[in-house]
């Protein structure tokens, strides 16, 4: 066994328990924890498949900037158990089947495509940096600009609005 698939199996057995800890935890700030290790689990299978670019804005914008916001939010709800609504068994029992039904459909999408997965596998330079720095800079140049002019006019735009009216008095 090549260290590569021990790796493999740690972080997908981390991120499972992780994700059911998200599901299971009684304190929402515990659930965006163990969020905060689904998503770091799953920036180290993007390591291994060997894109680079997607660990990296998958650490930096979901692990980091988006659960802090989530933590932010979790905050000022200021959740207490005593204001919960208590859940009918029925929408319970609707839940765990619905999730089942789901959880089905995707090992059996999973299974339909084990094919396509293993062919992919064989690239060893598919999601390094410098290749999408390539493709990007070539054949996309033209979109790549344009929406950087989109997003400096909407800097512009934002910047606009958000600037107070100044009263001017004439005398």
């Amino acid at each position: 066994m090549q260290i590569t698939e021990i790796l493999f199996w740690f972080l997908t057995a981390l991120s499972l328990f992780s994700a059911l800890m998200v599901v299971f935890s009684d304190n929402p700030v515990h659930s965006v924890l163990w969020l905060i290790m689904v998503f770091i689990a799953i920036t180290g299978h993007y390591i291994l498949m060997n894109a680079q670019f997607l660990a990296i804005v998958n650490f930096i914008v979901y692990a980091g900037a988006i659960m802090v916001l989530f933590l932010f939010v979790i905050m000022f709800m200021n959740l207490n158990k005593e204001t919960e609504p208590q859940k009918n068994i029925w929408l319970r029992l609707a839940a765990v089947v619905s999730g089942g039904v789901l959880m089905l459909v995707l090992i059996a999408a999973l299974k339909d495509n084990a094919g396509a997965i293993n062919s992919i596998k064989g690239e060893g330079s598919i999601g390094l940096i410098k290749n999408l720095g390539q493709v990007l800079f070539t054949e996309y140049v033209l979109p790549f600009e344009i929406s950087s002019v989109l997003f400096l006019s909407a800097m512009v735009g934002a910047v606009v609005l958000g600037k107070k009216e100044s009263k001017s008095t004439v005398s």
